[in-house]
């Protein structure tokens, strides 16, 4: 597929203060989407993620994986040199995003009065762990402390061991998309207002978005009900859950309408009607007899593929446990681009997970690349803020710029 940046962004600018994982997410979906993206890495080696996943050619793909379709200056921020070449880019970028520790992007002269000084209609999205705000927010942090804050981590594992971590950067994921929404939204406002704004997004508060009953049951029930972690079935609907199968797990959502159509893949029509069945209460007074029965019939199968067959037959939401290598070549993954191929100047070929956004006008997965340590220091420079061939040689120089083959 062709190098393309027309996209639904097209056209704007985004200077990009972030590391690790949720920041790198936010400017990412901006960068796929056809924003064109300054990544500010600092000297002499870059991004801090470039040393993870270092798989191929001392590559990082890690790296890459964050950074598709980014322009990357790498600038020596511990020097009034290179303070003052991010300073002179902000008048001419539409946003900034930042997710340093919150008060060290004010310290460094970037904080939102200091950027709105150099543009007045300047949006600022500031991301972190706990939040701009509040008695927890000087507190350093990543995706798991916010989690267990959240109360998030308390509902996973088994009830009878400690609470597990779930091994994927959920909450970083999902609070980078979540910042990049807001960070739309606020393009919209000020298309409308003609005003900027500071926008504080915290992967605290995203997790604990994420809780579907567990708040509003612990506090209609003024206590009475204590969510908890319930292992691997649901503690409030039944039966959903992971089910054991012949040679694998099937996940397994037949609760509220989709139980009768259970009971018939079963051939089993009876218990749909029968009192100590019919309800989810019900089903969850007896759910070690719901998931033994379940589970018996399910061995009755050859294999996991002729049980799944059955109950697609009969519309019962459901799926295999697959693992991280299996998706790899799942066909309805790879059909829709979900799983993803990229090619990489020093990496080669290899997948990641793809952009989650269908368009009918714009293609989800362009061949974008991840830029070197500082690829882009001399075209930023020039096409930005005009500076010549001399001026960027005396910067490079001076160390004020730096750029690796990494």
């Amino acid at each position: 597929m062709p190098m393309t940046n027309q996209h639904m962004l097209s056209g704007y600018r985004l200077l990009d203060l972030t590391r690790a994982v949720a920041g790198p997410t936010c400017t990412r979906m901006f960068a796929e989407m056809g924003a064109e993206v300054i990544k500010v890495e600092s000297a002499p080696n870059g991004d801090m993620s470039r040393s993870i996943s270092k798989l191929r050619n001392d590559r990082s793909l890690y790296f890459v994986q964050q950074s598709l379709n980014k322009k990357s200056l790498c600038v020596d921020l511990r020097t009034p040199e290179g303070l003052a070449l991010v300073r002179e880019l902000v008048p001419h970028c539409d946003v900034v995003v930042e997710n340093f520790k919150p008060g060290v992007i004010a310290k460094m002269g970037l904080g939102y009065d200091a950027l709105c000084e150099l543009k007045e209609d300047i949006i600022l999205c500031s991301i972190s762990s706990l939040g701009q705000t509040g008695p927890l927010s000087s507190k350093p942090g990543y995706d798991f402390i916010a989690q267990a804050y959240a109360g998030i981590t308390s509902m996973i594992g088994d009830p009878n061991s400690a609470p597990s971590l779930p091994l994927a950067a959920i909450g970083d994921v999902s609070t980078g998309v979540t910042a990049a929404f807001a960070v739309a939204a606020a393009l919209l406002d000020r298309h409308k207002t003609g005003k900027g704004q500071m926008l504080d997004v915290s992967i605290l508060d995203c997790y604990y978005h994420y809780h579907e009953v567990n708040v509003h049951q612990a506090s209609g029930s003024n206590g009475a009900i204590v969510p908890h972690r319930n292992g691997s079935h649901f503690a409030y609907i039944c039966p959903a859950g992971v089910y054991k199968a012949s040679g694998g797990y099937v996940v397994l959502a037949a609760f509220l309408h989709h139980w009768p159509d259970l009971c018939t893949a079963m051939n089993r029509p009876e218990l749909a009607a029968d009192e100590a069945w019919a309800t989810d209460p019900a089903r969850l007074a007896n759910i070690d007899v719901v998931i033994e029965t379940i589970e018996q019939w399910m061995q009755t199968f050859p294999d996991v593929d002729s049980l799944l067959k059955v109950l697609d037959a009969h519309n019962v939401p459901c799926a295999p446990v697959l693992t991280v290598n299996e998706t790899l070549t799942y066909p309805h993954l790879v059909e829709r681009g979900t799983v993803r191929t990229v090619k990489d100047k020093m990496a080669g070929e290899f997948q990641i997970p793809g952009h989650p956004v269908k368009s009918s006008r714009y293609a989800a997965n362009n061949a974008f690349e991840a830029p070197l340590v500082g690829e882009h220091n001399r075209d930023i420079l020039k096409s930005v803020l005009g500076k010549n061939d001399n001026e960027i040689d005396s910067l490079t120089a001076a160390g004020v710029l730096q750029s690796k083959d990494l």
